[in-house]
C-alpha cells in the first residue's frame, strides 16, 4: 500500500478527527451535564476514542502496512502523552485559572490533535525500513 503524501495524511487525519471529535465532544457535554465530572467524562471518552480511531488513522489516515502490534503500542504511548496533556490543560486552566471546562475542553481537542498527528506520522505509522517516504 502506497504512503499518502503530507498533506492527505493530514487531510484524512483530520477528517477522523473531526468526525469522532466531534461525537466524543458531544458525549462529554452530555456526561458532564448529566453530573459527570469534567476529567472524569474527559477520561472515559479518551479510551473510546483511542480505541475507535486507531483502526482508521492506521488504514486510511496513514495507510501504514507496518505490525498492528508494534503501531498499537505506540499509538498507545503517543495518546498517553495526549492524554497527559489533555489533563494537565484541564487542571491548569479550569482547577487553577477557572476558566469554563467547556472552553478548555475544545481548544484542548485542538492542542492535542497536532501534537498526535506528529507523533502518527513520524513515529507511531512511520514507514518500515527500507520503505521510501513521500513528503
Amino acid at each position: 500500500m502506497k504512503r499518502p503524501r503530507l498533506h492527505t495524511q493530514f487531510l484524512r487525519y483530520g477528517l477522523v478527527g473531526l468526525i469522532s471529535n466531534g461525537a466524543l465532544y458531544l458525549g462529554y457535554l452530555g456526561l458532564t451535564a448529566l453530573g459527570l465530572g469534567h476529567k472524569t467524562a474527559m477520561t472515559l471518552l479518551y479510551v473510546v476514542g483511542v480505541v475507535q480511531s486507531f483502526y482508521f488513522n492506521r488504514r486510511w489516515s496513514f495507510a501504514h502496512n507496518g505490525r498492528v502490534s508494534t503501531a498499537f503500542a505506540r499509538y498507545v504511548v503517543a495518546y498517553v502523552f495526549g492524554y497527559v496533556l489533555n489533563l494537565a490543560l484541564l487542571w491548569l486552566a479550569v482547577d487553577w485559572l477557572a476558566m469554563p471546562h467547556q472552553t478548555v475542553q475544545f481548544a484542548a481537542i485542538f492542542l492535542v490533535a497536532a501534537t498526535l498527528f506528529l507523533l502518527h506520522r513520524y513515529w507511531v505509522f512511520a514507514p518500515m525500513a527500507g520503505h521510501r517516504q513521500m513528503a
